[in-house]
């Protein structure tokens, strides 16, 4: 074991696992579990995760109470695709222990390994009650699990389980207010100083401390010369929404002045949106399985003058590869509309909408503001055959009012107003995400008990983009939520012909769609307090003439706002861009405004 130990702690774990393999087809030894254990994890570390699961069960077949072992093997038949497989193997572990009458710290620590990663394994499963119901007994065995904490939070939101920080056992509403990720806080806070405090915790916790000289003077070229280098940097260059916004951008670039470079982590999920992303640049370096450093160093040696992060602090993001500077201007844009707190991050485009004056003081960047909306979008989205109401199970002759954002930004504030304005409403409707089974139960259940019937509330299922998009036709008026406002959700509102109203509050995130109705010319349906946009609803949805002006307005106008003005937004990017790599390449201080 000295020697296999040593090749490991060499980085050779193919010849300390050969030798493993070769000892213990060779020799009898009583320690041939703990063997097997220790080959099934160098296995495991070099993917062949089918070996790894024969060595593990090896090992099982020796000795049968090896929890270890047990759990390993429950992490590899994850790898191979086999979810139920893996869960039963975790259940077994902590079932087994929480029936033994005295439980030691080690036990314990076996115990919530294999609850946490069976919890986390069902949340992404969608078994979101299943997930919930094992979090919270995690937490009530070990109260101070702050990833727990974090994760039960969110998954509260998804379900409209409400209150959200809904205090148990030693488990404390500070606990939950202080543990609550970044993307969580953002649909329970409009507090810029929350947001901040949320970010730099992350940070704190989870991001590295920069190294020392920045990396695109310690490994960069020497001279940056030649047609300016933007590199973005994102695992959603793909079907999402950062991909869905930024495709037509990446196109749009003047390449006679502008070198693009994409630093792509993410899936490769065959759509024809992928495809299109990756013509868009002329290189396409693929970080898979690169580790931060060296992914941060071959940034640098791509001597890239601007550094665009497309993901900031959300699910999948590397911001470890942020810190040592790769690139003398790093930028953040579209991924997280919220300071990240992240060393190295030092700009955020933004237009002077989403970002005001008395938000800078709670953003660790600073705001490079563009002339024009801040968010790209992309003007080849298709539109699929109109819909029928009855096709979506909605009644003619009735208003409908829709909110089509993901679950988890639907506040219990938001949604007690929406039935506030139903009851205002005669006969509406609300047409709602059909995000998953238990939202959908207590979204009704809420409307029970603001006295509104259940059946007024409608749930579109979830369609293909261009399907998506024909069924803003159906809607009369879009209820944005607040604080997280739609982004992504509102321009594909926009485009497709539908008004939406909106609630802008402080933060960036909460101003996201003012912007989007500034710049396409509706600023009447923004709102700036809750009871106005309560108001404005009502208004609207007792005069439907209102709506049908809004839709002619778009039908005739919308696509040829400056919202949708993709090429002035490209040459704004493209301006701010060039401004600060020229200032970097001459050494002199960075300002956008110079």
């Amino acid at each position: 074991m000295a020697k296999a130990n040593a090749w490991q702690a060499a980085g050779r774990l193919d010849l300390a696992a050969l030798l493993y393999e070769t000892w213990i087809a060779k020799t009898d030894t009583p320690h041939q579990a703990l063997a097997l254990f220790n080959w099934g994890t160098l296995l495991g570390s070099l993917f062949q995760h089918a070996k790894a699961e024969a060595a593990y069960r090896r090992a099982l077949s020796v000795k049968p109470d090896f929890a270890q072992a047990q759990l390993n093997l429950a992490h590899q038949l994850e790898h191979q695709g086999k979810p139920d497989e893996a869960l039963a193997q975790w259940r077994a572990v902590f079932d087994g222990i929480a029936q033994l009458d005295c439980v030691g710290a080690d036990a314990l620590d076996l115990q919530l390994h294999a609850m946490n990663n069976s919890a986390r394994l069902l949340e992404q499963l969608k078994r979101y009650d299943e997930a919930e119901a094992l979090m919270h007994r995690s937490l009530l065995l070990k109260p101070g699990q702050g990833d727990v904490i974090q994760h039960w939070v969110h998954i509260r939101q998804k379900q409209c389980e409400w209150p959200v920080h809904q205090p148990f056992g030693e488990v404390s509403e500070n606990a939950l207010w202080v543990h609550t990720s970044l993307l969580a806080m953002l649909s329970a806070s409009d507090e810029p100083a929350m947001q901040l405090l949320t970010a730099q915790r992350f940070v704190h916790e989870k991001v590295q401390k920069p190294s020392g000289k920045p990396y695109h003077r310690l490994h960069g070229p020497a001279r940056r010369e030649g047609r300016i280098r933007i590199g973005y940097a994102s695992g959603d260059l793909c079907m999402h929404a950062v991909g869905l916004l930024t495709a037509e951008l990446y196109e749009l670039h003047d390449k006679q002045r502008f070198e693009l470079f994409a630093f792509d982590w993410g899936r490769e999920d065959g759509t024809a949106l992928r495809a299109r992303i990756k013509r868009s640049f002329e290189h396409w370096d693929s970080l898979h399985g690169v580790s931060d450093d060296e992914a941060a160093q071959r940034i640098a040696k791509a001597g890239i003058d601007v550094l665009v992060d497309l993901q900031g602090l959300t699910s999948g993001a590397r911001p470890n590869i942020l810190v040592n500077r790769p690139a003398p201007v790093q930028v953040s844009y579209l991924g997280l509309p919220a300071t990240s707190a992240v060393p190295g991050v030092d700009w955020m485009l933004a237009d002077r909408y989403v970002m005001q004056p008395e938000y800078l003081r709670y953003c660790s960047e600073r705001p490079l503001y563009l002339n024009t909306c801040y968010q790209v979008s992309d003007r080849q989205r298709e539109i699929g055959a109109p819909p029928t109401r009855a096709q979506y199970q909605l009644p003619e002759g009735a208003f409908v009012f829709a909110s089509f954002n993901n679950n988890h930004k639907y506040s219990q504030e938001m949604v007690a107003c929406w039935m506030r304005v139903l009851h205002q409403v005669p006969g509406s409707v609300l047409w709602l995400l059909a995000d998953n089974r238990w939202a959908e139960a207590n979204l009704r259940a809420a409307a029970q008990a603001h006295g509104v019937a259940p059946e007024r509330l409608v749930f579109a299922p979830r369609v293909l983009p261009a399907d998506y998009l024909a069924r803003f036709a159906l809607a009369d008026l879009v209820l944005d939520t607040f604080p997280y406002n739609a982004g992504t959700t509102a321009s594909d509102c926009l485009w497709a012909g539908a008004p939406i109203l909106t609630l802008s509050g402080q933060s960036y995130i909460s101003r996201m769609c003012g912007s989007l109705l500034t710049h396409v010319g509706l600023p009447d349906l923004i709102a700036t307090s809750l009871a106005e946009y309560e108001r404005l609803a009502v208004q609207i949805g007792r005069n439907p003439a209102r709506s049908a002006s809004y839709k002619r307005y778009l039908a005739e106008h919308g696509r040829h706002s400056a919202l949708f003005d993709v090429p002035a937004i490209v040459r704004e990017i493209e301006r701010v861009f060039e401004r600060l790599a020229t200032q970097a390449r001459a050494g002199l201080p960075l300002n956008p405004e110079a």
